[in-house]
Order: structure tokens, then C-alpha cells, then sequence
């Protein structure tokens, strides 16, 4: 197949990352490919390789999949187009006939650790953890004997031919880890009336109030400010961006204004798109930020303009 019909995602095998993305209906006529690394996946669509890649980016326990933000932040521009939102709960996978007393070394990804935490204390607290590269992975080193048990999906079982000794393991309660389906820069999709907007902005100085400024942009328009958080730029204490998303499309005037807003207050702004919220949820509209307000206003101001008001 050609790169118009590839998809990367973060691999191997068996990840919740797969699970996700069989969710798209697009998945089934495209080739799939797996790829050792969230840089990995998306250098193939900045490469020409592929049409696109899929990733995680924020889960409900650990919050930002900081591999994602920082790529997002870094290299050639990619714009997320799709979003899909997967409950998860994990299966401790072993090799057929291990019980649960033979167990003594668990391993999964470092993200897995903290919503599985409870659980191993209680169950298996002199169980060693190490972590692997993705859950996935983790199952093909039980497989190879590495490792007594695996903290993974229950459909991983089957392609690393274990068994789920344990399954719906979660310390919290509806956790649920976010992805989305990146590709190379081009014209948003029209608004759906749920949608939501992300953007990287980098504050034009380290001054007292900078970030207060950027956030008021938000607030004063009233657009809901759903997720901010800041990574670190590799260029010395002190150095930050900052991810954020919010609701609505930046075809709404409300959050275009937005988007203005922050290019004249911040040193840069790098527009990561507008796509549809995989929880189809309406952003509540506040009084005098509707479209429809900012094309009143705008006619008033023409007209006084002209002397006409």
C-alpha cells in the first residue's frame, strides 16, 4: 500500500493504542503499522511515510502522555484531526498455569504503574516491578520468560499467547486514556458543534502576570479552557511552553478571537487544530459570545464608523 494508506500508531502489537484505533472506522481500509515510539509514528507522516499516525496524549490518572505534548511542541507542525476516548482496565497476563504465588516479577508501562499501584501493594506486595517500553511489549517479555506477569489489555493475551490470570484491574475508577489521530498540516474540518481546539504557546517573557494574560484571553470571550499544562523546552531552567486545549472550533468567532488574542500576547503560537470531541459534548455559550454577538458588534462599530450610530 501506498503512504496514503498507512496508518503509524505506538506499538507493538496488542497495545491499548491498537484498541484505540480500531475504534476508527477508517482502520479497517487502511495498513496499520506499528512503530517502536511515539517520534517514531509521527516522523513517518512528517517523512512522507505515512497519512497518519495515532498516539496517546493524556490520561485521566497521570494526566499529559509527555512524549506526544513534547513532539507536538517540537519538530515540523502535525495537526490532530481525531480524537477517541478508550476506558481502561488492565489483565495481569502470564504464561499458562502460573498462579498467582509464583509470581515475583511484574512488569508494564511506566504510565500502567500508578493505576495498578494498589492493586499489586494488595495482591502481590513483594512482587518487583520494571517497567517496559508499552504494555504490549511488556506481554512479549513474559512470553519470552523475562518476566513472571504483565500489567496489559486482556486482548493482548491472545497475539503473545498468554493467559489473563486476573482481569478489569484499575485503582481508579473510570479511568480512561485520550488519543488522537495526527497528520500534516491542511484546512480544519468544519465545526460540528462539538468541537474542540488545541494550541502550543510560548509566553513572550518570564514576567509576573505573563501566564494571568494568556488565560484571560480565554476567560474574557468566555471559551472553556479544558486542559493546560506546561513542558519544558530543553533550553535551561525556566524554559517553558504551554499545551492547551479548549472548546469550539476556530471557525467560531469566539475562539478565533482567541487564537488572536494569544498570537499578539505570546513570542509563538503553533495552532494544533480543530476536530471533533469524541464525547460529542456542545460547549456552553455564554451570554454575548455567540457568533452572533461578535457580527452585532462588528455592525455597530461600522456603523459608528460611518456616523450612522
Amino acid at each position: 500500500m501506498s503512504s496514503a494508506s498507512r496508518y503509524t500508531y505506538l506499538g507493538p502489537e496488542g497495545t491499548f493504542t491498537e484498541a484505540a484505533l480500531h475504534t476508527l472506522p477508517e482502520a479497517a481500509t487502511r495498513q496499520l503499522t506499528p512503530m517502536v515510539s511515539v517520534p517514531a509514528a509521527l516522523d513517518a507522516v512528517r517523512n512522507g511515510e505515512a497519512q497518519a499516525a495515532f498516539v496517546p496524549i493524556e490520561n485521566s490518572v497521570e494526566g499529559g502522555v509527555t512524549a506526544t505534548l513534547d513532539e507536538l511542541a517540537g519538530g515540523s507542525r502535525l495537526m490532530i484531526y481525531r480524537e477517541v476516548l478508550l476506558p481502561i482496565a488492565f489483565a495481569l497476563l502470564v504464561r499458562p498455569g502460573t498462579t498467582l504465588e509464583e509470581i515475583k516479577t511484574v512488569t508494564g508501562h511506566p504510565v500502567a504503574q500508578p493505576q495498578v499501584r494498589n492493586w499489586l501493594a494488595g495482591h502481590l506486595p513483594e512482587a518487583v516491578w520494571e517497567s517496559a517500553a508499552s504494555n504490549a511489549d511488556g506481554a512479549r517479555l513474559v512470553q519470552e520468560g523475562r518476566y513472571d506477569a504483565a500489567f496489559a489489555g486482556e486482548f493482548a493475551a491472545v497475539t503473545y499467547g498468554l493467559e489473563p490470570l486476573v482481569t478489569n484491574i484499575h485503582d481508579a475508577e473510570n479511568a480512561t486514556t485520550r488519543f488522537v489521530l495526527l497528520g500534516e498540516p491542511a484546512r480544519p474540518a468544519a465545526p460540528t458543534g462539538a468541537d474542540k481546539t488545541s494550541v502550543v504557546f510560548w509566553l513572550r517573557g518570564d514576567q509576573p502576570g505573563a501566564l494571568l494574560e494568556v488565560l484571560h484571553e480565554y476567560a474574557s470571550r468566555g471559551v472553556n479552557l479544558m486542559r493546560i499544562e506546561s513542558r519544558p523546552t530543553g533550553k535551561g531552567i525556566g524554559q517553558y511552553c504551554f499545551s492547551a486545549d479548549c472548546e469550539g472550533h476556530v471557525q467560531d468567532r469566539r475562539v478565533g478571537d482567541v487564537l488572536m488574542g494569544l498570537k499578539r500576547s505570546c513570542r509563538a503560537v503553533r495552532f494544533l487544530g480543530s476536530y471533533p470531541r469524541a464525547d460529542e459534548q456542545p460547549p456552553t455559550v455564554r451570554s454575548g459570545m455567540a457568533d452572533s454577538d461578535f457580527v452585532a458588534a462588528a455592525d455597530w462599530l461600522t456603523r459608528c464608523l460611518d456616523g450612522r450610530d
